[in-house]
Formats: structure tokens, sequence, C-alpha cells
């Protein structure tokens, strides 16, 4: 059996959801779940959140939301990315989905389809120019959406690209322009927060929050951790030490032989690697081991690496943390040159999942 062990903690996923209730506590909460809740689970999750008072579950793609409705996860789902097959708005309308419409060939396919359909988000691009109708284009949208009838609520959102950083001003524009478009929206809902946002600018209403990464207890501001931000982490990430070996200074160690022993001392290996998941560009990333941190030596290998020990007491079999409450993700993917969102999302089944 693989030695790599993936832990997920739910009172860890419950607190961070009551994080985002403290910093928004008249929203409602649109949790996202996409990306099987980034890496960790989708339908565990799902069940997490409904019973810990989510509103609502939001993902990209259609077959997300299948999955979800056959584990009879029964929460309002929104799919954030609409459709591009628009013979599945049969299916959304059967599984009572809430769609985001961003793009005028969903618009008509949706004007023309005669069925009815509970809720309907209207994207806007305020500058991120990836998906959205134009500030100027919601008026009429919302008109033609008004007019078709069969449609329960109308709802409108944008999404932020710069709100990880505090100083950026461009976020201050993309606001005013949501707040533009928005304007006469008294009765309909908004959503315009994300986790950045959430945690950045806690007084910033609107009457929905679309928590993601910090649901899951990463850092999605620059300069400030996890914990700073009162975030707990979600997943862990485990393996055990399968080997030890003696070293003398100056010995090479793993492929390319790209690490040399600085001293006499000795290395972990560890049975875990790219092939599980873990970035095979991290350099000298920290691990924890018997309460210790120790840094990557050499190389992560497929199946995989080794760690510096020096001459500190290791045993076979003893566990060593990737990642989790002692080493922080967000520390792991600086050394990896990405970020948490893909340690968690590219970890492969190879690793065991355990639910505490």
């Amino acid at each position: 059996m693989s030695e790599s062990r993936v832990s997920i903690d739910s009172s860890a996923l419950r607190h961070n959801l009551q994080r985002v209730r403290q910093c928004r506590p008249a929203a409602k909460v649109l949790a996202m779940v996409k990306a099987q809740a980034y890496g960790h689970g989708a339908v565990a999750v799902a069940r997490i959140l409904a019973a810990a008072g989510s509103d609502a579950l939001g993902v990209a793609h259609l077959d997300e939301a299948v999955q979800l409705r056959d584990a009879g996860i029964t929460l309002p789902i929104a799919l954030l990315e609409g459709l591009v097959a628009h013979e599945a708005l049969d299916t959304v309308a059967q599984l009572s989905l809430q769609l985001v419409v961003h793009q005028h060939e969903q618009l008509q396919a949706l004007l023309q389809w005669p069925g009815q359909i509970g809720k309907v988000w209207i994207k806007i691009n305020t500058g991120m120019h990836r998906l959205g109708f134009a500030v100027d284009e919601v008026a009429a949208v919302r008109s033609a959406l008004q007019q078709r009838g069969g449609i329960g609520e109308l709802g409108l959102l944008t999404h932020l690209a710069c709100a990880d950083d505090r100083q950026d001003p461009r976020t201050d524009h993309q606001l005013r322009c949501f707040a533009e478009a928005a304007a006469g929206w008294a009765e309909q809902d908004t959503s315009v927060a994300n986790s950045a946002l959430i945690l950045a600018r806690p007084g910033q209403e609107c009457s929905w929050v679309r928590p993601g990464l910090m649901l899951y207890g990463a850092s999605p501001l620059l300069g400030q951790t996890a914990a700073e931000l009162q975030l707990r982490a979600v997943m862990r990430l485990s393996s055990r030490v399968i080997a030890v070996q003696r070293l003398r200074a100056g010995d090479e160690v793993g492929y390319g032989a790209s690490w040399r022993a600085p001293r006499d001392g000795r290395i972990a290996i560890v049975g875990i690697g790219y092939g599980d998941g873990y970035p095979r560009t991290a350099q000298a990333a920290p691990v924890a081991l018997r309460g210790r941190r120790y840094r990557l030596a050499g190389r992560v290998s497929m199946d995989m690496l080794a760690i510096d020990v020096g001459n500190d007491e290791v045993e076979l079999g003893d566990e060593v943390e990737l990642w989790g409450p002692t080493i922080a993700a967000d520390e792991v993917a600086a050394c990896a040159g990405t970020l948490s969102y893909e340690l968690f999302c590219r970890l492969t089944q190879r690793a065991h999942r355990h639910h505490l």
C-alpha cells in the first residue's frame, strides 16, 4: 500500500465556515466545492458544509453538480461557468440548479428554451476580462430575462482579479463598476466577495459571498498567513519514513546529484513523490517529523523524497507531515513556485483519503 495519506478535518472546515460568518454576518454563503472541493472531496465536504449551515454550493461544471445531487445533496447548487452545451438546460432544470449566464450565446439559448428555471445569475465583467457581460449591457440582459418569464430569481455577480493584494487599486475600480451595474438591483441578490475580499474588507457587503480557499484553511491574501487570518488547515498530507541512509560530508543525494551533504549525518527517505501529487518543483520545502521541522534534500522523485535529518533520531515507519496544521500548505507552495490551490487539487488517488 502507498504510505501517503490525506486526512480531512471536518472541525477545521466548520471553523473556517464560521470565520466567513464572522466577517460577513449579514451575507448568505455560496461555498465553493468545485474541483472536488479543491481536492478535499466534494461529496464529503458538501455534507459537512450543509450540516454546518452553508446556504448554497458552487461548482464549475455540470458533472460536478450531478455528482452532488446523485449523492443526495439537496442544498442549492450554482453552476458558475454556465453551459456550453445548451441542450443541458433540461438537466439544469431537473436538478434544480442555479445557472450563471455570462455571454450572449448562453442568453439566447436560455431565452429560446421553453422550460422554467429557478434562479439565474448574470455575470458582469468589471475588469478581469475573462467571463461576463459589459457593464453597459447588464440592463438589457436583465430586461430580456424578466420579459422571458419562467425564471424564479435574478442575481448579479462578478469576479475580482487582484483582491489578494490589499494595495492593488484595480479592486476598487472593479467594485465601482459593479456598483454602477447593480444600481437599481436592491430587490435582487448580488455577489462580489471571494475569500480574499471577505477577509480583506469585512465591511464590504453584498447579499451573497463566495468563499473558496479560506474554507480549506489556506491564506488568500498576499503577505498574511492562514494562522494570522484565524483559519485552520482542513487537509493534512502525510507519509512515512521507508528508509534511513547514513551520509558523509559531500555525499550526493537523488536524481541529478543536486544536493550534497554539508556534514556527516543521515537522510530519511519518505514514501511520497510527484506520483502522489507532491510538487516535483519543491525546493528545500519544510516537513515535520517527531515534532521538529526539516527540509527536503535534493529532488522529489515519483515515489520518494529525501529529508535532511542531520544526526537526529529517526526510525522506519515514523510519520512525516508534508503539509497540514504544522506545515502550512502556503509555505510548501512558495517553495514549489505555485499556490496552495494547486497543491490541493493536484493530489492523486494514490494517497489514501481519511475523514476525521
